[in-house]
């Protein structure tokens, strides 16, 4: 009796260990079919997934030390400078990747806001040129955005040896600079390609490229011009002094659509289109369709009565751009609410200005008078100044609810107090930053 409860233990325990086994193998099978999970450690896996390390090529060395005050955009003090070292790190010889970049007359710079003081940023900001309205952080260039990065178009001057040399810049300095690029209009300013119309390419036909034929071109030949060097069609109503002309006109508009129509592929029912005329020239557009009308009638008849012509392939209409069509920005940008402001020095400010050593003397001298380290003379930094000023370097807050204070802010190495009236900025005091003072 008791032999048979040992076996039929045992026999338990096999049927509950295979059990267990198979229950282990599901598991495992399981775990094999699931995707393993992305390295995030590998470097190109994390590049994949849209996740770097950024490494900044160099720091930048400015003429603003401080945010206060620093342009919001590159072109609102054109005086101001930087220079941009590429660090040892980066390259074994910084040098040699700034080859070749002394051919261009601007670069790209993209960069860090590292003074941003927090993280923290929203869907919708208040632009300071727009007084406190609300629009989306992407139709602005706020500093506060997920990926605190920037962008500006600098001016370069000059390259020493692993060092770049900018001017018109609105970067304060120990700026962590990540990327260089140089500028070019053909790609990067829509308005460079507004007078070129590209048509499809078809590999069973010659298609050219036609250039839009702008209204400058047809409407301003040299004959037209008044004594100032202008053109004077746009203006003209019923002068009847003018017939001849309007008749060598009429020539040259008809011979250049003739030369449009002749071109391969050139749709000559836009050509209209391509044109911007006066009123007493419209009599001429419409002949000019007329003309060219006839003259594609006539081409299509001569196409399809021939027996080795085959049906066209369809072609996508591509419309022809102009500089408004082509680069469209914000009313408030053009328009903004906050206009420009009038700039003035006081008779102190004045003086204390002419105290000042421009950059290019600093170093010939032992003048014990502040000296300016970027500026290189006291008519840049009295434009510098004012070009800062202009602009209404304030924000929304301080303009709304701090306009009896007093604003500070540097350029160079000149401390600036100034005040805002309405319509207008006064500079009261220009004095060398207290860092400078204790060097001396």
């Amino acid at each position: 009796m008791l032999d048979s409860a040992v076996r039929a233990h045992r026999k338990h325990m096999v049927s509950l260990q295979s059990a267990v086994s198979k229950i282990g193998l599901c598991e495992a099978d399981k775990d094999r079919t699931a995707p393993p999970p992305p390295p995030v450690t590998a470097p190109q896996a994390a590049l994949e997934i849209g996740k770097i390390q950024t490494v900044p090529i160099g720091y930048i060395s400015s003429c603003f030390s401080v945010k206060n005050g620093t342009p919001r955009q590159p072109t609102i003090c054109g005086p101001s400078r930087a220079e941009l070292r590429i660090q040892q790190g980066v390259f074994n010889n910084p040098g040699h990747a700034l080859v070749g970049l002394e051919q261009y007359s601007h670069v790209w710079i993209i960069f860090i806001f590292h003074k941003n003081g927090h993280l923290s940023y929203k869907a919708k900001v208040k632009p300071p040129r727009l007084n406190g309205q609300r629009v989306g952080v992407y139709s602005t260039r706020s500093p506060h955005r997920p990926n605190a990065l920037g962008l500006t178009l600098a001016k370069l001057d000059k390259i020493e040896g692993d060092t770049i040399h900018l001017s018109d810049i609105d970067m304060i300095a120990g700026t962590p600079v990540l990327d260089i690029k140089p500028y070019i209009p053909e790609y990067d300013s829509p308005n460079t390609r507004a007078g070129t119309k590209l048509e499809p390419c078809d590999s069973n036909s010659d298609q050219q490229n036609i250039m839009i034929m702008e209204e400058s071109v047809i409407l301003n030949p040299q004959k037209n011009s008044g004594a100032d060097g202008q053109s004077n069609v746009k203006g003209k109503k019923d002068d009847d002094d003018d017939d001849d002309d309007d008749d060598d006109d009429v020539g040259n508009l008809l011979s250049r659509v003739k030369c449009q129509a002749d071109i391969p592929g050139a749709d000559s029912s836009k050509v209209s289109a391509q044109f911007s005329l006066s009123k007493d020239l419209c009599t001429v557009l419409e002949e000019a369709k007329l003309f060219v009308t006839q003259d594609d009638t006539y081409q299509s008849e001569e196409v399809s009565n021939s027996p080795k012509s085959k049906p066209p392939d369809s072609v996508q209409d591509f419309p022809c751009y102009g500089e408004e069509a082509y680069s469209t920005i914000a009313s408030w940008i053009r328009e903004p609410p906050v206009g420009s402001l009038e700039v003035r020095f006081t008779p102190h400010a004045e003086r204390e200005l002419a105290e000042f050593l421009p950059a290019h003397l600093a170093g010939s001298t032992d003048d014990d008078r502040p000296k300016f380290q970027f500026l290189c003379s006291l008519e840049e930094a009295a434009v510098a100044i004012r070009g800062v000023l202009s602009a209404d370097p304030r924000s929304v807050y301080r303009r709304m609810c701090c306009q009896d204070r007093l604003f500070f802010f540097t350029v160079d190495t000149a401390d600036i107090t100034c005040w805002f009236g309405q319509g207008f900025a006064e500079v009261l005091r220009v004095r060398p930053v207290e860092h400078q003072i204790a060097s001396l």
